[in-house]
């Protein structure tokens, strides 16, 4: 029996591991490139051939030298990722748990709310969106990209069922003690709900990071671009930038990589653990 166990993990292991390289191979396929010249890639493609003779710091050299545009939009798309994290944490968490622990009337009208407005595709809500910002004057804005999306409705309900699962005695002995909602909910549930921040932080993170759509309608000067739309404006049928944009596309892989391995023992526990056991 134990025999045949290790068998199966045995494969279970090369299974993983297969597919584990599979999904690996583009990301070593362009961070081998970017250490090439462009015309190596024009003339063979993304490869995993190791010339350790054309292997060169030249790409990163010339992004930090020539390409101070792209330096820019590395900055703008930090802050804007940030003011983005930070500020669809926040309301979300807020508006989750409220959600998630009190009952009051309307609650689960609202709650149904969020699950529509989570089916529409933003691809809808675009033009409102947009009219929107010009009524309000933010376009070309940092505010007009996070603005729209501070309150985001799958963050809503992931944290509003995780708050469902909160100890409810805590409240009870909270508000014995004397403390009030605010005091209850920043003092006491926001650090038990620290697993759910983690997850949702990446989460939030990643789509604020890797958004091109939204920030190509709202952004209109380059020095206001992010990451995306600057690398996508390198691609043109007169003529492509590959050093810059190879090993400017590898560069872009740090923050998130950061962020990841920083709430990395967040993010399990956050998507699986539906609550806090009292």
């Amino acid at each position: 029996m134990q025999t045949k166990n290790k068998g199966i993990s045995i494969l279970l292991f090369i299974f993983f591991l297969v597919i584990s390289l599979l999904v690996l191979f583009p990301f070593f396929a362009i961070l081998l490139a970017s250490f090439k010249p462009s015309t190596e890639l024009m003339r063979f493609g993304l490869n995993l051939k190791l010339q350790r003779d054309l292997l060169s710091l030249h790409n990163y050299t010339q992004i930090f030298t020539q390409g101070k545009e792209y330096l820019l939009w590395y900055k703008n798309s930090i802050f804007i990722t940030f003011l983005y994290t930070t500020l669809s944490l926040f309301f979300s968490s807020i508006v989750g748990y409220a959600l998630g622990v009190y009952k009051f009337k309307g609650n689960n009208t609202i709650f149904v709310l969020v699950l529509i407005v989570l089916m529409i595709p933003i691809e809808i809500m675009m033009m409102p969106l947009y009219k929107e910002m010009i009524a309000f004057k933010l376009m070309n804005t940092y505010m007009g990209v996070v603005f729209p999306f501070i309150a985001t409705p799958y963050a809503i309900f992931f944290f509003r069922q995780y708050a469902m699962g909160l100890p409810k005695d805590l409240l009870d002995a909270a508000r014995m003690d004397g403390c009030n909602e605010y005091g209850i909910y920043f003092r006491i549930m926001a650090p038990i709900m620290k697993p759910a921040f983690g997850a949702m932080a990446i989460l939030q993170a990643m789509h604020g990071w890797n958004n091109f759509l939204w920030p190509l309608i709202v952004l209109r000067t380059n020095d206001m671009f992010t990451l995306p739309i600057g690398l996508a404006g390198l691609i043109s049928p007169y003529g492509t930038n590959y050093d810059l944009l190879i090993s400017g596309s590898v560069l872009t892989i740090i923050p998130i990589l950061v962020l990841f391995l920083f709430f990395q023992r967040y993010f399990i526990s956050g998507l699986t653990l539906g609550g806090v056991k009292g």
